[in-house]
């Protein structure tokens, strides 16, 4: 998968046959302009933001065909999105957005009737970079990085009971990106500061396990086996 992102256009590359000389493709026209994206739990579909159309482009890498430009919330950002299965809905993938403060939550299920919609909205205090979830997990993370009054805030939703208020953790410095561990019982947050730290929540009880200090405005860290293995 290949975005050129102010063209709006998706390749799709054979890399199999670059030892040939030549690069076999096939040319989508998504949306502008293209971002981040990420599959959905069954690894045929990708989608990507178009975050000047406030758009979710839909690929389908098994038919190699645009499925449906989806319209959310303002300069939607996922990072890679996250995946998870809905109590009413079924599989889901969702995207926080730079232009505001909401989680839009899209069906990936396409025998739903529902399917390739936004069936959820989620608010959030503040204008967010990332979420992030698990296949072993019941919680959604987000953050609210860009707000200048809450961008200290960690929002929870609980997948299990998705109408319930969202649990909020305040931290001392900006909260920005989140990532699990290998075996999905730890969540591990950037405090984004000069004299910056790694949080350790414990996934089901949310309380501290420990903290990694000295670091300099630490953002992104990825854990090499979710990374490999697309678990988001």
């Amino acid at each position: 998968m290949l975005n050129l992102k102010e063209t709006g256009v998706v390749l799709l590359v054979d890399y199999s046959k670059l030892d040939e000389g030549t690069i076999t493709e096939t040319k989508i026209n998504a949306e502008r302009f293209l971002h981040d994206g990420g599959w959905d739990s069954t690894k045929r579909y990708f989608l990507v933001a178009a975050n000047a159309r406030d758009t979710i482009s839909v690929i389908d890498t098994v038919e190699r065909k645009l499925v449906k430009n989806i319209v959310t919330g303002t300069k939607p950002h996922p990072g890679r999105g996250a995946n998870w299965v809905d109590p009413k809905y079924g599989r889901v993938w969702a995207t926080v957005h730079l232009g505001e403060g909401l989680v839009s939550i899209i069906s990936t299920d396409p025998k739903k009737k529902w399917a390739w919609t936004v069936v959820r909205e989620w608010e959030l205090d503040g204008n967010s970079l990332f979420i992030k979830t698990h296949p072993k997990s019941r919680w959604v993370y987000c953050d609210n990085t860009i707000n200048k009054n809450k961008s200290n805030v960690l929002t929870i939703f609980d997948i299990k009971n998705p109408e319930a208020p969202a649990k909020e953790i305040e931290f001392k410095k900006k909260v920005v990106h989140m990532e699990y561990n290998k075996k999905g019982d730890e969540v591990w947050i950037s405090l984004w500061d000069k004299e910056g730290e790694i949080v350790i929540l414990d996934d089901k009880t949310h309380k501290e396990k420990a903290r990694i200090k000295g670091l300099h405005t630490p953002t992104g860290k990825f854990n090499v086996y979710n990374t490999m293995k697309d678990i988001y």
